[in-house]
């Protein structure tokens, strides 16, 4: 009995042996390619990814298309989360198809912060406060890039979270025409003591502006959340402000950035859901 069973199994081996050869080799692996990589000059001895996605039927006609631009946008950080994000909305119709651009930063405190910070900020961020040389970047070099090589429709907007964020609402404050439409998510607006919130209002008035801007904030405590309010008043209804103390910072971003393109890149005649805003969103010019 042991004996049959002993050759019924190595019949068995035999046979699934027997089918194992017999089966096609597998093919050669495709590579899945999601977009291009463009090398910048940043800066002597500095290259930046500027990568891109075009979205689906690109390829396929001459249709011009919006341009989303997304600060922390290298292969690392968040150029595939927002690529992605864009796509499955598109899929839903719930915001238009774009261009998607993710601009490499490095040294995030540098690139993306506007002021030295307080005292005790600079000395453990000695390189703060560039934020100018890297918006620069994004005005001379890489909007002309895209410009240049991609069918874009002259509508475009940015998207970025926590210090990019911050960099997001310091350019809607001091360079409001560099894009047409901002999104900030978790914005890091507690820097420098909030210095930035507090000089809102005078910026504000410093210049016209008519481009509108998302923002939000999470439960990172009653500095953050003071500092967003602060903003969100001095821009009044260009304004949306999303309080969303239910999320943490490390889980706002992909929360909340399918709302945040459905909010810059809306379809036509698409009525916006009650999400719970603190200035409504309708009122975007």
């Amino acid at each position: 009995m042991i004996q049959r069973a002993g050759l019924m199994l190595l019949a068995l081996a035999c046979l699934v042996s027997g089918a194992h050869v017999a089966r096609a080799a597998p093919s050669a692996p495709t590579p899945i390619t999601i977009g291009q990589t463009h090398l910048v000059d940043f800066a002597a001895d500095d290259q930046r990814q500027v990568n891109v996605y075009l979205p689906d039927g690109y390829a396929a006609g001459d249709k011009r298309y919006p341009v989303l631009y997304v600060i922390d946008g290298g292969l690392s950080q968040d150029f595939l989360h927002i690529a992605g994000t864009s796509a499955l909305n598109a899929i839903w119709g719930r915001s238009l198809p774009v261009i998607v651009v993710g601009i490499e930063s490095r040294d995030r405190r540098a690139e993306l912060i506007g002021s030295p910070g307080t005292a005790a900020q600079h000395k453990q961020y000695p390189t703060a406060g560039g934020s100018a040389l890297f918006r620069a970047f994004l005005r001379d070099k890489v909007k002309p890039l895209v410009e240049a090589n991609y069918r874009t429709s002259g509508d475009n907007g940015v998207i970025g979270e926590s210090l990019a964020g911050l960099f997001i609402v310091e350019t809607w404050l001091r360079e409001p025409a560099l894009f047409q439409r901002y999104a900030a998510i978790d914005a890091s607006l507690w820097w420098d003591d909030a210095a930035l919130a507090h000089s809102a209002s005078s910026l504000l008035k410093a210049r016209p502006r008519n481009a509108p801007m998302y923002l939000t904030y999470s439960n990172e405590g009653p500095e953050t959340a003071q500092a967003a309010r602060q903003v969100a008043a001095a821009g009044g209804p260009l304004v949306c402000l999303a309080a969303r103390e239910d999320l943490t910072h490390a889980t706002a971003y992909h929360v909340l950035s399918p709302q945040a393109l459905q909010f810059l890149f809306p379809t036509a005649n698409k009525q916006e859901p009650e999400w719970g805003f603190e200035v409504p969103c309708s009122k975007r010019s």
